[in-house]
């Protein structure tokens, strides 16, 4: 008999360089952890080493992989999915932010909160926009009732848009969902409901003994 709840470990990737420098990184930048990131990604590891996972789902960016490298060595399934990747932030992505980069962005954010998740970064995508490649592959999760246990390693503004949807918000309600490199939201989704559950949110418990905390969101 297929068990009704499927339980989901969802984090967010650990620290980049260009995180640290406050450098917009964003789908169009693959970027590798730094030190800190590499620490991160063990210690959660460590914490949660214990649980068996029938499916690791991730983007397709390597700061992704190397965030749960220790499950995949341990030889558990695993997928990557570019509807998992982060936001494109067009011709943003890679460059030090300006003090007019940081108007743009602040005035972006701005428009998205106040509803207009239609507006696309310049030459980017929009909210909206990482929705609908979202979709599919969350569908593709629910399917998959026999897969009881997952991890799914993925972004900061892709992680906000995908927990609008899991937990039947409007998409301009996003910024309420906080995180932070290496951060878990652990959810459950019931299958005789079908309704996704919180359990917990933005926790890094995992990550208190690390002396270098440093991890803008």
């Amino acid at each position: 008999m297929l068990h009704p709840i499927k339980e989901i470990y969802l984090i967010r990737h650990g620290e980049t360089d260009f995180n640290r420098q406050g450098v917009v990184q964003g789908s169009g930048i693959d970027s590798d952890l730094n030190e800190l990131g590499q620490k991160q990604a063990q210690s959660f590891f460590e914490f949660y080493k214990h649980l068996n996972f029938d499916k690791i789902y991730t983007s397709k960016l390597k700061r992704t992989h190397q965030s749960v490298q220790g499950f995949i060595d341990k030889g558990f399934a695993w997928e990557q999915h570019e509807g998992l990747n982060e936001i494109s932030w067009g011709n943003k992505e890679g460059k030090e932010s300006t003090d007019e980069d940081q108007k743009y962005y602040k005035n972006l954010v701005r428009d998205w909160r106040a509803g207009n998740v239609h507006i696309p970064s310049e030459e980017g995508e929009s909210p909206i926009d990482v929705l609908e490649r979202q979709k599919p592959v969350v569908d593709l999760m629910i399917s998959r009732q026999a897969e009881e246990n997952i991890l799914i390693a993925m972004h900061g503004r892709a992680m906000r848009v995908l927990l609008t949807h899991l937990f039947e918000k409007p998409l301009h309600h996003m910024d309420e969902y906080k995180h932070t490199n290496l951060c878990l939201y652990r959810i459950q989704y019931n299958y005789n409901e079908g309704k996704f559950k919180l359990l917990d949110a933005c926790n890094i418990d995992h990550l208190k003994h690390l002396t270098d905390t440093f991890s803008p969101v």
